[in-house]
């Protein structure tokens, strides 16, 4: 699986660790190991920019997700792939916000980024959380792919 990952934000991060994180969650998630996906790090006025023309919202969020894509998950052998690599699209997260929702939390800025990480990947491969039984779902499986995520990690 091909991840391009760019810091563009400002703020210095471990950008092996959010690599690794996401390369898990679409492993564990049975994407298409010929899959493309682009990581962007960037800063608060860029993701306020980005939040406002593509989701109409004011102010910077977390975390956007924008798909290329949906043919990437593998279904199994029953379903036929063209082998071609396919674009899954782009996660873009802001490390500054990731930071202030970190301090609300309780927990590390890093940890954030990697529950940021996986919640856009969750994003580009259809989930959703618009309604509670979605909201649900998602979050459930989220928890599930960074606790395997974080114990592949400590046993390593």
């Amino acid at each position: 699986m091909s991840i391009e990952i760019a810091n563009e934000s400002g703020v210095e991060v471990d950008t092996d660790a959010i690599l690794a994180v996401a390369r898990h969650a679409l492993d564990e998630m049975g994407v298409n190991p010929l899959a493309e996906l682009s990581i962007l790090l960037v800063d608060i006025d860029y993701m306020a920019e980005l939040n406002h023309r593509w989701m109409g919202s004011d102010g910077p969020t977390d975390v956007l997700a924008f798909p290329m894509d949906e043919g990437s998950v593998d279904h199994g052998p029953g379903e036929s792939g063209a082998g071609e690599p396919a674009l899954l699209g782009d996660i873009v997260l802001s490390p500054e916000v990731a930071a202030k929702q970190a301090t609300v939390a309780g927990h590390a800025a890093a940890d954030e980024l990697h529950l940021l990480t996986v919640h856009g990947a969750l994003h580009l491969l259809g989930y959703d959380h618009a309604e509670p039984e979605e909201e649900r779902e998602m979050f459930a499986l989220q928890n599930k792919l960074l606790q395997s995520w974080r114990a592949g990690r400590k046993a390593g």
